[in-house]
């Protein structure tokens, strides 16, 4: 039944990149695969070829294909291995079932393939359960969406099954389009150097190497308006250009996990509360401007919230005063009972500072009101915090949230267009939410953690721009009386 079955199954196609895959899918040197770089290079196809094809030729073996959520899987991954069964001219009952509880597709000669969601979970943040698994080979599809920690926990369950009795080589294949992050830092970066390890390969597929794919289909890709999703998913750049309207350079986003700084001496903590669904609450510690650690809670209660910022802050050493807690919706509760934390608003009015009194104020007589350069106190420290990126003078050494930092901020901040009366604004929160997916709960965490640094700004003359302490004081008395005078003739 097995040789019946290799004939059949046989892996035909006229693509060359997927042949080129393949090739590297049966080889003794290859562990891990990269295989895409566009849209519609036939990822899916490849895929459900290569792990349902191992796992019918060789009995009792066992296989996983993981994406971040198992909806999707169901919804996009699940039709492409129906597909390959009727390329192969086997009917999908006679040799699969499926429980859709334990989402485990068991094979008549006992091999499994298991669909695996890799989004995080609170009680294991790290993906450890994934390192427990004893699997022969791997697929993860979509690796955009995937954390590193999550593939690099995943890639240490394969090899660990039946591997030695057939002679086969661990394998782990992942298929995604250009995104930033771990496969571009361990692939692409790497591939380009003529530098890629042997047991890694790296495969660039485009839509045009698909010959049977939807010729409209195809042409729509090549007409697509928006510059950046055409970068990316026609023309397969990696490099895909965000500048028009972002923040920070790439290179110093990707600089801030290894800057070496000068700490003040302080400890701060940062709380963005969670306040429904996916939402999660995260926590960061900062010694002076260096992250040192996070934490995440899922589906908490303010009051459990409330107790771990008290139990956290005694063991980190944090002072109160030194707590900027999210203070919208479920959080301002959470500042309420916690006496002498700030709470931050993201919408309230911009902090001062003595730039600004200096250059708004050039004609103290004329009593003019300031024209604020942000629309929000979180456009403000936005544009703070880019800038600290921008300088190197901020580090995020968090390792495990590497991926997620960089993706957060990378959509955070953003300059949305200008308004009429010229306020620098962040992107919108619900646009930031439709590009991940989710809420950026890490990203608006290290946001908070510049208004202490403009509150600095806000409190005292920073005698390198200007030493004229005094003369400021005094324009601030005036702009103050300023206001008074204005505020009483109405």
């Amino acid at each position: 039944m097995t040789e019946e079955i290799s004939k059949k199954i046989q892996f035909r196609t006229k693509n060359p990149k997927q042949l080129e895959a393949a090739s590297y899918w049966i080889d003794q040197e290859t562990e891990e695969l990269l295989y895409g770089g566009a849209k519609y290079g036939g990822k899916s196809f490849l895929g459900a070829s290569l792990i349902f094809g191992d796992a019918l030729i060789y009995p009792d073996t066992h296989y996983f294909i993981a994406r971040q959520e198992l909806t999707d899987l169901h919804a996009f991954t699940l039709p492409s291995i129906h597909e390959v069964f009727q390329k192969w001219g086997l009917k999908f009952s006679d040799y699969v079932s499926y429980n859709g509880q334990t989402h485990i597709f068991t094979l008549y000669n006992g091999s499994t393939v298991h669909f695996i969601a890799c989004k995080a979970t609170p009680s294991d943040p790290l993906y450890e359960r994934f390192g427990s698994m004893q699997m022969t080979r791997g697929w993860i599809e979509e690796g955009g969406e995937v954390v590193e920690s999550a593939k690099a926990n995943l890639a240490l369950s394969i090899g660990r099954w039946k591997n030695d009795v057939y002679g086969l080589k661990k394998k782990l294949l992942i298929t995604a389009n250009p995104k930033k992050g771990w496969m571009k830092r361990e692939f692409i970066e790497p591939w380009r150097r003529d530098e890629l390890p042997v047991e890694k390969k790296f495969v660039q597929a485009f839509a045009t190497d698909n010959v049977h794919g939807d010729t409209n289909y195809i042409k729509s890709l090549e007409q697509e308006k928006d510059k950046v999703r055409k970068q990316r998913l026609w023309e397969g750049n990696w490099d895909y250009d965000e500048d028009n309207d972002s923040l920070v350079t790439d290179n110093a986003l990707t600089d801030a996990f290894s800057n070496a700084i000068v700490k003040d001496g302080q400890k701060y903590m940062t709380v963005d509360v969670a306040r429904q669904g996916k939402d999660k609450t995260v926590i960061g510690f900062w010694e002076g401007l260096e992250l040192y650690r996070v934490e995440q809670y899922e589906k908490q209660a303010t009051s459990e919230t409330e107790q771990k910022i008290k139990d956290l802050a005694v063991i980190e050493h944090v002072p109160y005063s030194n707590i900027m807690i999210d203070e919208d919706g479920v959080g301002g509760g959470v500042v309420d009972h916690l006496f002498g934390v700030k709470g931050f608003v993201a919408n309230s009015t911009p902090l001062p500072t003595t730039s600004e009194i200096r250059d708004r104020f050039s004609k103290i007589e004329n009593f003019l009101i300031p024209k604020r350069k942000f629309a929000n106190l979180k456009s403000q420290c936005g544009w703070k915090l880019a800038e600290l990126i921008n300088e190197h003078k901020i580090a995020f050494k968090v390792s495990d949230f590497r991926d997620i930092i960089l993706e957060e901020l990378s959509s955070l901040l953003r300059k949305k267009d200008v308004d009429s009366d010229g306020k620098n604004t962040l992107k919108p929160k619900d646009k930031v939410k439709e590009d991940l997916g989710r809420s950026p709960d890490v990203g608006d965490m290290l946001i908070f953690r510049v208004w202490f640094e403009l509150k600095k700004i806000a409190t005292q003359e920073d005698p390198v721009q200007d030493n004229n302490t005094q003369r400021i004081q005094r324009e601030r008395v005036e702009i103050n009386r300023a206001r008074v005078s204005m505020n009483s003739s109405k």
